[in-house]
């Protein structure tokens, strides 16, 4: 499994010639480390007295970012397998007009699977660019670059997670999944726009603090 490889054997499968795993899976290693690094601050301000007022609410954002990492992290291989089935679908023979029929058919099963995944990304990541906010805001300040990192490489999740929506869609015969699909992430970059920089923002004021 992916999520089992250590890092560097990771970073050697993304650089060769396969195709999995590929710019999905990285956008959702991307989000997992956004998650991971919201955890982090949390669990570097939870049980400071300074910080007495927030703790239950760092203990709540803490439990919702341990989550998000683990579904996040999930979707790495998600995101492989995904696509492995829609090279299989492409590999399918479509040497009379039955085969080509069933190939299409599978084919675009398969595109409509592979887009799931990486629109799940760009929800999940979300929610976790939201809290990366709330961290940097309430979050130890000797941590709070690490909101702002958070914050960064969620948006890079969400942004890259769009391109393989994206160029899923562009091959999906369906209409009316593509407006589906295309809403919702309509929805989801209006919700996120201006919060990266509203966090660089706070974490910029919180650095110059005295």
């Amino acid at each position: 499994m992916l999520i089992e490889r250590n890092i560097k054997d990771f970073l050697d499968d993304l650089a060769s010639n396969s195709p999995t795993p590929g710019g999905g899976s990285a956008a959702a290693l991307c989000g997992a480390i956004a998650a991971s690094l919201v955890s982090m601050v949390c669990n570097l301000t939870v049980g400071k007295k300074k910080y007495a007022d927030f703790e239950d609410e760092l203990k709540y954002i803490l439990s919702q970012s341990e989550e998000l990492r683990k579904l996040i992290t999930s979707h790495i291989e998600q995101d492989a397998d995904a696509f492995n089935d829609v090279m299989g679908a492409y590999r399918m023979p479509k040497n009379n007009e039955e085969e080509k029929m069933l190939r299409n058919e599978a084919l675009q099963h398969a595109l409509q699977k592979a887009t799931f995944v990486p629109l799940r990304v760009m929800q999940d990541c979300s929610k976790v660019l939201n809290y990366a906010k709330r961290s940097a805001e309430i979050g130890s300040k000797n941590a709070v670059s690490d909101s702002g990192v958070a914050a960064l490489m969620s948006k890079s999740a969400i942004l890259s997670a769009k391109l393989n929506v994206d160029i899923n869609l562009a091959s999906i015969e369906d209409q009316s999944f593509i407006s589906r699909i295309s809403d919702i992430v309509t929805n989801i970059m209006e919700e996120i726009e201006g919060l990266v920089p509203e966090i660089m923002l706070i974490v910029k004021n919180r650095i110059s603090e005295e």
